[in-house]
């Protein structure tokens, strides 16, 4: 009998609180640095120091739950997290364990169009550790390791979610979005390269149809979209083909292996009891009033799905349209600028999800960068619409925009890229290409209607792209 099998997966992820200075401590929270010069006695962690709670961590971390929809304690507090790594100074972490700032929240997820709620167990703060350099291509391959404490003490929340993910596409998915959420809050910046953002993630696999939760292994700190699909395929895959082997599935903590392709073994998983937590001693319980919830959840702003069903209802985008677009707070802020210069939301959204994040991919960069004003956006496709260029010229000019920073305008003109409207001058081309193509016209003439398509690419080659195409069309039916 074959056994299908399904995965199930739980996520912890990982955001740096967008705060100037670090969580228990004055230091610098900017990324960068000489290492070791954005340090302290408090977070090095040095004898006879104390630390002192930065409030603006606490406003962020409850704006945080409340956008994901988390219940807020109204008593939490603060508790050590004992573990040697050398990229801890204290050897144990400050964290939240037992009682923790927000609880049982849930965020809604979409794949294949279809809408499924994922629960949130827990968002509690902590601060970060250190970090380790390795001197080789991956740590299992390191003869030696350098360490920058600067990342030492920088605030975080930590979101885990209950293990309500069944593919690595709805793992995806759930991280869009939670990244969406903290950037419209604007809590974390969520820069992945640069590790605000990282994903641990809890993959098991059990037969399908049954309740019984397999042994589950975690693949620690992946940081990208792409690692983390790849890698719970990858998971899914080992753990389903140990099993048919005959072989167990090991409690253990794993890496992802980029290069490779592939997870290693890093170490057995802990368990909680292993970190033998225990209530910090030097900070009291934090006690959060109504008011103070009542607040933050003023301050709250339009949320990746009620910012969709705006651009639906009121712009008439299309779903997928609007849910592209909101997936990225600096997406949809780039759209609405757009609109205040050309109100054509969908020619707009096209250029968006087309030319523009074909670039921004290209070149590795964030929708926050992009090189090109939304007035220059706007100001392009207003040639368009006065005939001024074509459309494939339109594109040319666009990515010598991103690349350059010129206006539209600037580099149709130096480049004389004016769009062929003159009626005789195209006559002259058309019909030369049909000169010079008589087997396409004794097609098309026999019924191969496509055979038009290759006459039109033909003129607009001729032309380098500057003819009108529409009117190109006009006068090759005409002829033919």
């Amino acid at each position: 009998m074959i056994i299908e099998y399904e995965a199930v997966i739980g996520l912890e992820v990982h955001a740096e609180l967008k705060t100037n200075s670090k969580i228990f401590c004055a230091c610098s929270t900017e990324f960068g640095g000489d290492p070791n010069t954005h340090v302290c006695p408090v977070c090095l962690g040095l004898p006879g120091v104390l630390p002192v709670l930065n409030k603006e961590v606490v406003d962020y971390a409850l704006k945080a739950g409340l956008a994901l929809n988390c219940q807020i304690a109204e008593y939490s507090k603060f508790d050590r997290k004992n573990y040697f790594y050398p990229d801890l100074p204290k050897a144990y972490q400050v964290s939240q364990y037992d009682l923790p700032i927000c609880e049982h929240g849930y965020l809604d997820i979409e794949v294949d169009g279809k809408t499924k709620r994922i629960g949130i167990t827990r968002l509690h703060m902590e601060e970060d550790a250190g970090k380790l350099v390795h001197q080789g291509t991956a740590i299992v391959e390191s003869n030696s390791s350098l360490v920058d404490y600067n990342r030492t003490g920088v605030p975080l929340v930590e979101i885990v979610s209950e293990p309500d993910m069944r593919s690595a596409e709805e793992a995806k998915a759930y991280l869009e979005k939670v990244k969406a959420i903290l950037q419209y809050t604007e809590v974390s910046d969520c820069k992945m390269q640069e590790g605000s953002l990282r994903c641990d993630a809890n993959i098991s696999v059990r037969p399908k149809g049954t309740e019984k939760l397999g042994t589950k292994a975690e693949l620690k700190n992946m940081n990208s979209f792409k690692a983390l699909q790849k890698a719970i395929e990858y998971e899914i895959a080992r753990q389903i083909e140990l099993i048919e082997d005959g072989e167990k599935v090991v409690q253990e903590t794993r890496s992802w292996d980029e290069n490779k392709g592939i997870s290693v073994s890093l170490r057995s998983k802990e368990e909680a009891h292993d970190y033998r937590y225990f209530p910090e001693p030097d900070l009291v319980p934090l006690v959060i009033d109504k008011q103070w919830v009542e607040r933050i959840r003023a301050t709250l702003p339009e949320l990746p799905d009620d910012r969709k069903q705006r651009l639906v209802n009121e712009l008439g985008l299309p779903e997928y349209d609007a849910a592209v677009i909101t997936g990225s707070k600096d997406l949809a802020d780039y759209l609405d600028r757009c609109l205040e210069y050309y109100p054509d939301a969908k020619k707009v959204s096209n250029w968006i999800m087309g030319e523009l994040l074909r670039l921004l991919n290209n070149s590795n960069m964030e929708p926050a960068e992009a090189p090109v004003e939304p007035k220059e956006m706007a100001e392009l496709l207003k040639l368009m619409d006065k005939g001024t260029i074509s459309g494939t010229i339109a594109k040319q000019v666009f990515e010598e925009m991103f690349n350059t920073g010129k206006s539209a305008a600037e580099i149709v003109a130096a480049k004389g890229l004016e769009q062929i409207s003159d009626q005789s001058e195209l006559e002259k081309i058309v019909e030369k290409v049909i000169t010079d193509n008589p087997q396409s016209v004794a097609d098309y003439r026999g019924g191969k209607k496509q055979a038009a398509g290759f006459m039109v690419g033909q003129v607009m080659k001729a032309t380098r792209g500057k003819a009108n195409p529409k009117l190109v069309n006009e006068l090759l039916q005409k002829k033919l």
